[in-house]
Parts: C-alpha cells; sequence; structure tokens
C-alpha cells in the first residue's frame, strides 16, 4: 500500500488521520478521568478496569501530536521571527481566550445559584469545594501567563507547545545540517532518557549530576518532547514505508509490549489507595519508552492507511482546519457528556468511547459552525 496524497486538496491524507485520531484519543483521555483520578472511583473495580484499560490505551495522543509538528514544519523554511509570528499568534489567542472562560466557569455558577458540584461534574480535578467567588477567577486569570489550573487542564499542552515553537528555529538549523546517522545518534541518547523517571523513581532521585543546587543532569539536554519532533521528521524522511505484513510485524509486538507495561504498571501503582498523582502518572508519562513503543506502532499503522474518497478526504481536512478549536473546546463538552451518559445508563465498559464521541461530534460542530458563520474571527478564537 502507498502514502495516500490527495492532489485535490494538496494534503498528505495520513497526516489528517494521524491528527484526527490523537483529537479523538485525547478527548477519550478526559473521558476517562472520572475513572481515574479519584481514589474512591479507583476502589471500585469495574471502573478501575474500565478506567485503566482506556487509559492505558490512549496515551500515545500527545506524542501523535508532537510527532505531526515534526513532520509538517521541521526543517523551519522561515526565518525566526517569521515563524514565531505566524505559528504563536495562532495560538496565543485561543489559549488566552479559553483560559479566561474556563476560569471564569465557577464564578458564573456561583451568579446563576448553582452548587459547587456543578464544577466537579464539568471539571474532574476541581474539588467539591470549589470557589465561586470572582476574586478566585480573577486570581487565576493572571496567573495564566504561568501556570495552569484544574479548571484549564488540557492548556499543559499549549504551554509545552509554545516552548517547542520557540525552539523549533534552533533545532532545524541543526536538522538541516545532521546527516542521518546523527540524527540516530540523538533520537538513541533520547530513548535513554525515557528511562530516566523510572530510575529516578525506584532507584534514587540524585543520579547523573541532580542535586538539590542542580536540576540539570547529564541527559537533560537530549529530554523532553523535543525528541518526539525529530521522530515524526525521521519516520517521514528516512523510513520508508513498509509491506502492511511487515508493518504488523513491527507495530504489532511494539505497541502489546508498551500497553502491557502502561496496564500494569498503572494497576500496579494504583492499587494503593494512597498513591500520589505523581504517582499515578508515573506509566501514563508521554516521554516513556512504554508509550514510545505505543506512539510508534500508531505512528506505522495509520501511515498505511490509503483514502481514496474525497468527502473523507475532505472531512478529515476540516478536522485538521478545526482541531485546535476541537482541543480548546472539547473539556467544557466532556463534563456534560458524562453526566448525560451517566444519566442514561450507558454501561461502564462503553462509556469512556461514547462520552467521547458524542464530545467530539458536539465540540467538531461547535467549531465548524464558528468557522462558517465568521470565519475571520474564528481564527482569533479557535485558531
Amino acid at each position: 500500500m502507498n502514502n495516500t496524497k490527495s492532489s485535490t486538496f494538496n494534503r498528505i491524507v495520513w497526516v489528517d488521520i494521524l491528527r484526527a485520531l490523537a483529537i479523538f484519543m485525547v478527548i477519550c483521555i478526559h473521558c476517562s478521568d472520572p475513572f481515574n483520578v479519584s481514589p474512591e472511583a479507583r476502589a471500585n473495580p469495574e471502573f478501575s478496569f474500565w478506567g485503566s484499560l482506556y487509559g492505558s490505551l490512549l496515551r500515545p495522543c500527545v506524542p501523535l501530536f508532537v510527532m505531526i509538528t515534526g513532520i509538517l514544519l521541521l526543517p523551519v523554511k522561515q526565518t525566526a521571527n517569521v515563524f514565531y509570528k505566524k505559528r504563536l499568534s495562532r495560538i496565543f489567542f485561543p489559549f488566552l481566550i479559553w483560559s479566561v472562560l474556563y476560569n471564569l466557569f465557577p464564578w458564573i455558577t456561583g451568579l446563576l445559584g448553582l452548587h459547587t458540584e456543578v464544577i466537579s461534574s464539568v471539571f474532574a480535578y476541581a474539588g467539591a469545594d470549589a470557589s465561586q467567588s470572582f476574586q478566585s477567577a480573577l486570581q487565576n486569570i493572571l496567573l495564566i501567563p504561568f501556570k495552569f489550573n484544574v479548571y484549564t487542564v488540557p492548556m499543559w499542552y499549549l504551554y509545552m507547545l509554545i516552548g517547542l515553537y520557540l525552539y523549533m528555529p534552533v533545532f532545524s538549523s541543526w536538522i538541516e545540517k545532521a546527516t542521518v546517522k546523527e540524527k540516530q545518534f540523538y533520537l538513541g541518547l533520547w530513548f535513554l532518557t525515557l528511562f530516566l523517571p523510572y530510575l529516578y523513581y525506584y532507584f534514587a532521585s540524585d543520579l547523573f549530576g541532580l542535586s538539590s543546587w542542580n536540576t540539570f543532569g547529564t541527559f537533560y539536554y537530549f529530554a523532553g518532547f523535543n525528541g518526539y519532533l525529530l521522530l515524526g521528521n525521521y519516520l517521514k524522511n528516512h523510513v520508508k514505508p513498509l509491506s502492511l505484513s511487515k508493518t504488523l510485524l513491527i507495530a504489532v509486538p511494539l505497541f502489546v509490549t508498551g500497553y502491557l507495561v502502561t496496564y500494569f504498571g498503572f494497576k500496579s501503582i494504583t492499587s494503593n489507595p494512597n498513591c500520589s498523582e505523581t504517582d499515578m502518572e508515573m506509566f501514563f508519562l508521554y516521554c516513556s519508552p512504554n508509550v514510545l513503543f505505543m506512539t510508534i506502532a500508531f505512528f506505522l499503522l495509520v501511515r498505511k492507511i490509503q483514502v481514496k474518497s474525497e468527502r473523507i478526504i475532505s472531512m478529515l481536512a476540516n478536522i485538521s482546519k478545526c482541531g485546535l478549536g476541537i482541543y480548546v473546546v472539547h473539556y467544557f463538552v466532556v463534563g456534560f457528556c458524562y453526566a448525560t451518559a451517566d444519566l442514561f445508563n450507558v454501561p461502564v465498559s462503553i462509556r469512556i468511547p461514547v462520552t467521547a464521541v458524542f464530545s467530539f461530534a458536539i465540540s467538531w460542530a461547535f467549531v465548524a459552525l464558528f468557522f462558517r458563520l465568521i470565519p475571520k474571527a474564528s481564527k482569533w478564537i479557535f485558531g
């Protein structure tokens, strides 16, 4: 099977598929929060099982986003000033607008005379005693340049993405000059850094020069999401697509290995009802070898998908156009969709994907409608 590229729409269709899949997976993750966040939910065997099963399956979502960025934007073709103006402005205004709206929501519920339970039903990480005061909302808004909070959890990705955008023109200069072997060397060192969280957690926190006065260890300079940037670029440009049988031969063992480590690691740690949030996230970390294995498997398999229908290609292109908007909007929708699924007694086994399907559909329809009605303004609101 060949890589699919639409001459009509001049798009790399499998990348659009990858993006749509990543968006849906992110929404699924936030639909699984009620299953995994609280000790009470994890104490329920049925919730614990399905929360762990889906939660582990969905971890490649963010790495796939970053790999897509590496595929499409590396090497950077513009000057740094032009790149920053185009890329940072595209995400800055939606990031600011929706961060403000999320932080105003608790105050608005107070104005409407609603109970604070409404806040925790919309935002899984919010406590039952969430403040509804304008002062609290204003304080959170003033802190937007520095941190996200329980009402703006998905925005962590945009903070990270801004950092990657700032780094990319510098990184790009090296990528343009680097040989394939030099890129492989970088990726090899980056791969080693993916084991560091486990070494710090299970052995010692002061390895490789880390100390109370130094938080930048030996491998710090090769660690982080920049590895996924380079990996996306490397796989697209230096690894030719294999036959479907060879792709499955590589992707299936990678995925199974990564998934089993993620699932059983998460189950093991969360079996302790007193585990901290840091403990709980240990095997869910995006920059970990187990998640990398699953991410590569998804990437290789999606690259084999061939689409010929112009209607589907157009639909995928529209999802890509609305992608950032869907991302910033969906966290408002997820809580309501989950409550509706609960109200209609949707079986626990399918509650996460059912909630995600409706959350995705509503968010996409909302953003697409705005782009149709007020296209110019929508670019500022949704990116």
